[in-house]
């Protein structure tokens, strides 16, 4: 891969990733000199559920959408892939066809690793398979943690707990303020969080008057990391 065909931030972005930054410099080295640059306008679809996999894929720049249709045809978010991480290898192992759709959310940099690329950087570097047997190990316990706060954890503690994690990930600090750069409607934030739109409005109007958070159109803002902590410790 030319260095060249990715910006400071974006390269910045791959390298500092906090699974890929952890590899040995060779195995780096080899994934990025096999990876091509794709980049997506806001919306673009990427795969569909049912597809095959033929691609391995890391976050340079903006987010991935990745979403199904429920049994009655209503799109459902499941989560956002951040700058800095990679997906896909699990369809790539099993062979079976992708599970979910995904599309660009917002103006999207990918790095592309094709699936025979991908299954000789397996023979070269066994530690490439350790490294994402552990990377799909925190996905699991992730996932057991997202199952666990759906059934014990109430909305508002969820909702302020997913903000922390936006604030995270895609944050600008403004003076005493961070600002979430990632475009979300509370339809978006509703699906993330298995409720409604309206529970999901109510719940922010009260961090709005609790001092935690302010609402824009399609944009938070976090005004007190230490009252959504609180909120989400409830």
């Amino acid at each position: 891969m030319n260095s060249s065909v990715l910006t400071i931030s974006e390269r910045n972005n791959i390298e500092t990733g906090p699974w890929f930054s952890k590899l040995s410099l060779p195995l780096r080295s080899d994934i990025l000199a096999r990876a091509t640059v794709r980049r997506l306008s806001d919306g673009a679809l990427m795969s569909v559920r049912g597809e095959p996999a033929e691609e391995w894929i890391g976050v340079a720049k903006g987010a991935v959408r990745v979403s199904s249709v429920s049994l009655s045809g209503k799109q459902v978010t499941l989560t956002y892939v951040e700058p800095g991480i990679w997906f896909g290898d699990i369809a790539l192992f099993d062979g079976l066809p992708r599970t979910h759709d995904a599309s660009a959310h917002g103006e999207t940099t990918l790095l592309v690793i094709r699936k025979p690329d991908f299954r000789d950087l397996l023979q070269r570097h066994t530690e490439l398979y350790e490294a994402l047997l552990r990377l799909n190990c925190r996905r699991l316990r992730l996932m057991f943690d997202q199952v666990e706060d759906l059934n014990t954890r109430p909305l508002a503690s969820r909702l302020a707990k997913q903000i922390l994690l936006l604030a995270r990930s895609y944050g600008v600090t403004q003076g005493e303020e961070v600002r979430i750069g990632l475009q979300l409607a509370q339809e978006d934030l509703a699906q993330l969080l298995g409720a409604s739109r309206q529970r999901v409005n109510q719940e922010l109007k009260g961090f709005e008057r609790e001092g935690a958070v302010r609402v824009e159109p399609t944009r938070l803002v976090v005004l007190s990391k230490e009252k959504l902590l609180a909120i989400a410790n409830r």
